[in-house]
């Protein structure tokens, strides 16, 4: 990259001697020492950035201008021709700049500050930040690759703030856009390499402004870089040490610098480190839009963490009197909406504040032994606690465990004649209760309540006043003791007199101390004896329910075997009708038998009738009235046929077989 950058500047070497880096210096600060062609470009490169930082509406409004009047369009093109100037007159500085690194480093490292202080331009970002942090020709970017198969233990929770980093920048807003895959890429393989510190969500926001100026393996060696030698690695330690330093130091310029506004501070219980932590952590990158918090980082990689200080207590400055008229919650408020906002016109204003804000380097350097050596103290102070408490705490820890011991064992032997007479007592109960008959129980049980409800009233009563009485001895007692602090100095008959008062009054209140322990037994008897009477009731009703159960399940067992019955006899009903049903079905079959041979032998008659006819006919031996008189006996017979026929036929297969007959008779009739 650095002969692709130096490709315009060589052929510009011939134009002019006087703008080689052979001069004694660039620093405006010492104008003695520099040519009058350096003084002019240095002017020219100052225009240049004052342009630059220039934001689109004033870009605009030179271009309506242009569009206004002749006089403004001449003004315009001579401003656009002198930026033209100053962007070659860049190339050609920062050109061999970057091709003289080595040499200019050793030999010009103040002016070249300088330079990077009023802006690195945009096309010499990536290189120079290479060259200031010497991240160009690292080992660890062959490495970069096989970093990348590997698996690291952090990977979710890049993963996770991936999408809060930058989010409204179009190349990480995204999801899985390329920006998005290289930052990844980029901290996951950084986790690799240093384990301890592994992944800091601060982090991601140095690397994500780094692969917007360069690819992703350069960006990898410059942040390595800017964690090992620019105190970011010890910042973002799981410990945070460093940040705690940077927080004292701070605090401490603030303090000098700005009495009345850390005294406010104070005041309000408005700590450092809840607007001054992401300051250090991500070098105002999430502080100040981008291209005034890249102008600072151009000063953080020439200068380190300095520049965060000097911005820092610049940006308290100036807005001191908005902050003392604020309190806690506005401040917040303050430092979230109004600050970021206060230099869109460009950075100039503020680096200039900036560096005339006085930093002392072995002050600071002061200020950490110091640090250093409270938090010596309090780790020794906090392991010689520990110490004494535990050498203590293991002869009261004795002593309390012999004393529970015995207190214990008092309770226990105390628990266990309390059991027994409970249980006695409650042996006592059921068979009272058992005794009781069913009926009245409800009522005696009700009767018993209200009755141990106010004993139980009673007993707290007592029980308040025996405690004021302990409290009363004990104010007695108390002045007694005051009255007899002198007693050794009476007579042997008045200490004895003492003597005897101390010790009535001390069997006094153990007396009023057992008085109150029986009442609060009694007490507690009465409570189990309500709850046992309770419980007695609860089971008896429960019985009683049981009971009842029972009997409804008799009586449904009752039921149901006689719907049993009551179906068996329906299905023995059932079978007979069936018999009977094929009983008459048989019958009305040999009935129909019978009439069907009835018909079979009245057709054979008939037949043979019919013989007789044709007989008769051919003989001639009927004549009209012997003929007529045949033809009503024939009716005659055949009237007793059909009668017999209506009798013996009753089914309906019957009636239809042989009815089936009487028109062939009638018609053999009428033949007749």
């Amino acid at each position: 990259m650095a002969s692709q950058v130096a490709s315009p500047s060589a052929s510009l070497h011939t134009t002019s001697s006087s703008t080689t880096l052979s001069t004694p210096a660039l620093s405006p600060s010492s104008p003695s020492q520099l040519s009058p062609d350096d003084l002019e470009l240095l002017a020219k490169l100052e225009e240049q950035n004052r342009l630059l930082e220039t934001d689109s509406k004033s870009l605009k409004s030179v271009n309506g201008s242009r569009r206004n009047s002749g006089s403004s369009l001449v003004s315009s093109s001579s401003a656009s021709s002198n930026l033209s100037h100053l962007e070659e007159d860049s190339w050609i500085l920062w050109g061999r700049i970057v091709n003289e690194w080595e040499d200019v480093r050793k030999k010009k490292e103040k002016q070249v500050k300088e330079l990077v202080r009023k802006g690195i331009p945009h096309h010499f970002r990536a290189i120079v930040w290479q060259l200031l942090c010497s991240a160009q020709s690292m080992p660890i970017k062959d490495q970069y690759s096989e970093l990348l198969k590997m698996t690291s233990p952090c990977e979710k929770l890049i993963r996770r703030d991936i999408a809060r980093t930058y989010p409204e920048h179009n190349f990480f807003k995204e999801k899985d856009s390329l920006g998005q895959e290289v930052l990844f890429n980029v901290m996951k393989a950084y986790s690799l390499v240093d384990r301890e510190v592994g992944y800091c969500q601060g982090s991601a926001f140095i690397v994500g402004l780094l692969l917007m100026q360069m690819p992703e393996e350069e960006a990898f060696c410059v942040f390595v870089k800017l964690m090992q030698d620019y105190r970011l690695r010890e910042l973002f330690k799981p410990s945070m040490a460093e940040l705690g330093l940077c927080m004292y130091q701070f605090e401490c310029m603030i303090q000098e610098h700005l009495p009345e506004l850390f005294i406010h501070f104070q005041s309000q219980s408005f700590h450092t480190s809840m607007y001054a932590s992401s300051w250090f952590l991500t070098i105002f990158l999430t502080t100040f839009p981008l291209p005034i918090a890249t102008r600072i980082f151009d000063i953080f990689m020439s200068e380190g963490l300095e520049i965060v200080f000097r911005v820092g207590l610049a940006l308290l400055q100036m807005n001191q009197a908005e902050l003392m008229q604020l309190d806690m919650e506005g401040m917040l408020q303050h430092f979230q909406k109004v600050i970021p906002h206060q230099f869109d016109g460009g950075p100039d204003k503020l680096i200039q504040a900036a560096y005339q804000v006085k930093y002392n380097s072995k002050k600071m350097k002061k200020l950490e032994k110091e640090y250093t050596t409270i938090k010596t103290k309090e780790m020794e102070e906090q392991v010689e606690i520990k110490h004494k408490c535990s050498s203590n705490y293991n002869e009261d820890f004795v002593l309390q465990l012999e004393k529970e011991l015995v207190q214990a064992r008092l309770n226990e032997a105390e628990s266990q004649c309390a059991l027994k007479e409970m249980q006695d007592k409650v042996l006592d109960l059921e068979k009272r209760n058992n005794s009781f008959p069913d009926e009245n129980n409800i009522a005696r049980l009700q009767e018993e309540l209200i009755a141990v409800k106010l004993r139980e009233a009673e007993a707290i009563m007592g029980l308040k006043e025996l405690r004021q009485q302990v409290r009363d001895l004990e104010e007695h007692w108390q002045r007694h003791l005051a009255r007899t602090t002198g007693r050794w100095k009476d007579p042997p008959k008045k200490n004895a007199v003492n003597e005897l008062q101390d010790e009535l009054m001390t069997i006094r209140l153990r007396e009023a101390e057992t008085q109150a322990e029986i009442r609060e037994i009694k007490q507690r008897m009465m409570e189990m004896e309500t709850q046992n009477q309770i419980n007695s009731n609860h089971l008896r009703r429960a019985e009683q329910e049981v009971i009842s159960l029972r009997e409804k399940v008799q009586y449904l067992s009752v039921q149901n075997k006689g719907l049993l019955t009551q179906l068996s006899e329906a299905k023995r009903k059932q079978a007979e009708i069936e018999c009977k049903n094929k009983e008459e079905v048989m019958a009305v079959r040999l009935r129909e038998a019978d009439s069907i041979a009835a018909v079979a032998e009245l057709q054979q008659h008939i037949a043979e009738l019919e013989i007789q006819k044709e007989e008769g006919k051919l003989q001639g031996q009927l004549n009209k009235s012997d003929s007529n008189q045949y033809i009503r006996e024939l009716k005659d017979q055949i009237a007793e046929l059909n009668h017999e026929q209506s009798t013996s036929a009753q089914v309906p297969k019957g009636q239809r077989g042989f009815s089936g007959n009487p028109p062939l008779m009638e018609s053999t009739l009428s033949t007749i």
